[in-house]
């Protein structure tokens, strides 16, 4: 059996030359091998997830899924990694697949092969497996905020209490009021980091795509 996912963006370039330090990062777009699509994993509630990113010929739909109202879904920004979890001691992540090409789920795996390949695995009913070699084209993509929310990561305690004292143009009565911070530098415009909505990207953070954001863990 080989796998056929239908998947993922090409960024224009590609991206290549990733330090040694990211190479166990399945994070970031990769191409699949038949080049038809690209697929973009992230970490998502502490498992890793994959989207279809884009597309060679825009406007697919997932007409071969067995339940006929997800049918005429496009494939744009569909689910394709599912849920899939780091195996202890090992880095690889396993959970499911979903192959548009047959509208199936399969048991499956994927593993980084150095720093720009991502090997992928699946297996029906736990034997006659199947797999691809998918090449990185774009960096490994950060944790997303929304998804760092959703973790559970800690909130803010608010603004620091104010300094007892009253400040005149004479000095200071009571405890020290620091000085005001500088203020912040002016953001640069038209950059996108990995992963970010925008006009060249329709998809963005894939952990917040209804199927990804909905999934009831």
């Amino acid at each position: 059996m080989r796998l056929a996912l239908y998947t993922g963006i090409i960024l224009a370039g590609g991206y290549t030359c990733l330090t040694p330090a990211l190479a166990a990062d399945p994070t970031g777009d990769w191409r699949v091998a038949d080049g038809v699509a690209n697929i973009r994993v992230a970490q998502c509630n502490g498992s890793m997830w994959g989207a279809v990113s884009w597309e060679k010929q825009p406007g697919g739909r997932d007409e071969n899924n067995p339940d006929a109202s997800k049918k005429n879904r496009a494939t744009l920004g569909m689910a394709t990694l599912i849920d899939m979890k780091k195996k202890p001691g090992v880095d690889q992540w396993e959970g499911q697949v979903y192959n548009a090409k047959d509208g199936q789920l399969y048991s499956a795996t994927i593993t980084p092969a150095g720093s720009d390949q991502l090997e992928i695995k699946g297996c029906v009913m736990g034997f006659l497996c199947g797999g691809e070699t998918w090449t990185r084209v774009g960096p490994p993509i950060p944790l997303s905020a929304a998804n760092a929310m959703a973790k559970g990561a800690p909130k803010s305690a608010g603004a620091a209490p104010k300094a007892q004292g009253t400040t005149t143009a004479q000095g200071t009565t009571g405890a020290t009021v620091p000085p005001p911070p500088p203020a912040a530098a002016p953001k640069a415009a038209g950059v996108t980091k990995p992963g970010q909505k925008g006009a060249a990207d329709p998809v963005g953070d894939i952990c917040l795509l209804p199927e990804i954001a909905g999934f009831a863990h």
